[in-house]
């Protein structure tokens, strides 16, 4: 019989005109942790670290990104890399202590964006994601977001499609969970984030950016990669490692770019020894 999963509070905090809906779980003066999805994603994808960080007694926060899930979307349409920085920092600053960061791709990008600016921080863990990527990883990630201007049908059409694009995880039978991620309007199931942030108006990436980012970085950092990875590959690993060598380095087998979907008690093994040590747990 599996273990009851945390209690979970729910915290929103307002940056500007963008709200930001995020899942608060762990006791209140644990060390803080803010977990950032990946583009096209919801704050769900942190379920099992959610539950494991929590059971090990930091205090998690799994938010939602602007133009994901629950969160506001832009009026404007701004999905910089400082507008994703700045919901950080109107995060933060609802915790009583600097936080760790973990970000999965979109989310590892705007971690680094905030760390870039000097807040407070204890510590940054990028998930499958550095400044030199694969181009035809990420360009195979957008072009799925696009792939269903439409919508869908029905759940399981979205499921069949999410099969289809990740080939090497076995489809659910009950694909009731996907709900989270979709949104009825007009009688048909579309994707639950703001299309315009993946449109013709999306920013280039600021790879040079970013590369300064890295080299700035005075935090305990951990990068994480998923060894079936398309999108950060060993050459980009090692640019990393080259421009932040004090950071920590895990490869973990079987998993692809979504790593804690793929080997969640694999990436908590490494994610949260990294954590603790740092943490002083």
């Amino acid at each position: 019989m599996n273990a009851p999963g945390p209690t979970l509070e729910l915290l929103r905090v307002t940056n500007g005109d963008v709200e930001i809906a995020a899942d608060v779980a762990g006791p209140a003066d644990g060390a803080p942790v803010i977990l950032l999805h990946g583009g096209g994603q919801t704050r769900g994808a942190w379920g099992g670290a959610l539950a494991e960080g929590a059971r090990r007694g930091f205090r998690m926060v799994s938010a939602d990104l602007r133009g994901h899930g629950e969160s506001g979307w832009s009026p404007a349409a701004d999905y910089g890399m400082a507008a994703h920085a700045s919901d950080i920092r109107a995060l933060a600053d609802a915790l009583p202590a600097p936080p760790f960061l973990v970000g999965a791709s979109l989310g590892g990008m705007a971690s680094l964006s905030y760390a870039a600016l000097g807040h407070p921080l204890a510590g940054l863990v990028m998930v499958d994601i550095a400044p030199t990527v694969n181009t035809a990883g990420t360009d195979k990630i957008l072009a799925f977001m696009h792939s269903a201007p439409e919508g869908f049908a029905s759940v399981d059409e979205a499921a069949d499609a999410v099969a289809a694009y990740l080939p090497h995880r076995k489809r659910p039978k009950d694909t009731s969970g996907l709900l989270r991620n979709l949104r009825l309007k007009g009688g048909r199931y579309h994707w639950h984030w703001d299309p315009r942030m993946f449109g013709e108006g999306r920013r280039p990436r600021d790879t040079d950016g970013l590369r300064d980012a890295a080299r700035g970085l005075a935090v305990p950092t951990l990068l994480v990669r998923g060894r079936l990875s398309d999108v950060l590959s060993q050459e980009g690993v090692d640019d990393f490692l080259g421009l932040a060598p004090h950071a920590e380095f895990a490869d973990i087998a079987g998993a692809d770019h979504m790593v804690a979907g793929d080997r969640n008690d694999a990436f908590n093994d490494a994610v949260f020894a990294f954590l603790q040590r740092h943490a002083g747990r």
